[in-house]
């Protein structure tokens, strides 16, 4: 029976979903309570099915929200504006400012506001012993996303703990076990904060991209929705950049050739920050609710089920990728999953991998030496993926810091 969360599909996913695909590309397991995608193509098909398949998590939390204090309903007004959260026609209303906003040619704009962000937090870090989530891969998100939404000084320090307050709520699989006071107070803060913003922007249009996000909305969105989309990009750009940097930390200490080879073909950045994505892509695993009775995959989905879309099975689709067990850094075509596909599919994703390229750039350019300073603790998590203990480096060879 398949276990996402089993060490195994964890440590050696190739193998493990080798012999899971034998019994089927779609599976039911007891122990997820959901039917698991774990076939590329199955997978590319079901992103691309709104019809059949459902993101919607909004009515779940409605129903959450009825036994409580009526101030939680603040917080779905807040999630409402999540495209990720939403099925069409709302999902698309949501997302089409966003993608409009985060163009490939407006994100490649951005490079010197996110390499001036990348160089400050690298300069920070001092030769010697280096927690890396709580030093490098924590910090380094948070501010680029504050940076590009043109949020100056300490405020951008602040934006590191709310991504982390809104943890509870966004992987929550059961809507009933969020925290209610944490959840009601995480969503004032950020109302208070992003609301007079957005206002500013109406008013006298700064440029930021936030302002560009404002105007594309017009009158599409309301307030609270762009607050909602505001509060989506802190987190989707925090959360899982932080935990892709991490991942690749450790990866690198486990494996030093890999490290040696990204020194040493200065070229290879974009391939490798692709195949980083397909094999240590902290997004496991997307859930989805059946709309209706159907086939998939040679099963049969009932209406209500849930079904979970494994991206890490289908990046280790060996009918895809060629000797998917190795890391290769100059793989490719590499048609990974990792940012869904579809409808679906990250609009942030031209950021997250510009931010990702200049982090371990700058990472590498400041010290000429990394190496582990304890074990590289084990990644954990069904959905995310990530070490379940500080990562802990050791960096010498300080080298004068330079411009990404």
């Amino acid at each position: 029976m398949i276990d996402l969360d089993s060490p195994e599909s964890l440590q050696h996913p190739t193998g493990y979903f080798d012999r899971a695909r034998a019994a089927g590309a779609v599976q039911w397991s007891d122990i997820h309570r959901a039917w698991v995608v774990i076939d590329h193509a199955e997978v590319a098909s079901a992103f691309r099915d709104s019809v059949r398949l459902s993101a919607d998590r909004i009515g779940p939390l409605e129903r959450a929200a009825a036994p409580r204090p009526a101030a939680f309903g603040r917080v779905v007004d807040l999630l409402r504006g999540w495209m990720v959260f939403r099925d069409p026609p709302h999902h698309t209303r949501l997302r089409d400012p966003v993608r409009n906003t985060f163009t490939p040619r407006r994100v490649d704009a951005l490079s010197p506001i996110v390499s001036g962000v990348v160089d400050d937090v690298v300069a920070s870090l001092a030769p010697g012993e280096i927690d890396v989530r709580r030093e490098f891969a924590g910090p380094l998100p948070a501010l680029v996303v504050a940076a590009v939404l043109g949020v100056d000084g300490e405020d951008r320090l602040r934006f590191q703990r709310w991504s982390d307050d809104l943890a509870d709520v966004v992987f929550s699989t059961t809507p009933s076990t969020i925290p209610t006071d944490e959840a009601i107070e995480a969503t004032e803060e950020f109302t208070r904060f992003f609301e007079p913003l957005i206002e500013a922007e109406r008013r006298s249009p700064s440029g930021s991209l936030l302002g560009h996000l404002v105007a594309e909305a017009d009158s599409e969105l309301d307030t609270m929705e762009l607050v909602g989309a505001c509060t989506l990009l802190l987190f989707a750009g925090h959360e899982t950049t932080t935990s892709l940097l991490t991942n690749v930390i450790c990866l690198l200490m486990e494996q030093p050739v890999l490290l040696d080879e990204l020194r040493g073909r200065p070229g290879i950045e974009d391939t490798a920050i692709e195949e980083f994505l397909r094999v240590l892509g902290p997004t496991r695993t997307m859930f989805r609710k059946a709309l209706s009775d159907h086939e998939r995959g040679g099963a049969l989905i009932h209406e209500g089920d849930t079904v979970a879309l494994a991206m890490v099975a289908a990046n280790h689709d060996r009918t895809v990728f060629s000797q998917p067990e190795i890391v290769d850094l100059a793989r490719t075509p590499n048609p990974h999953l990792t940012f869904g596909w579809g409808l679906h599919h990250c609009v942030g994703a031209h950021l997250a991998r510009l931010e990702a390229k200049l982090a371990l750039r700058a990472l590498l350019a400041r010290f000429t030496s990394l190496e582990a300073a304890a074990p590289m603790p084990p990644r954990t998590g069904a959905v995310m993926a990530v070490p379940d203990e500080p990562v802990r480096i050791r960096a010498s060879g300080e080298q004068e810091a330079s411009r990404s």
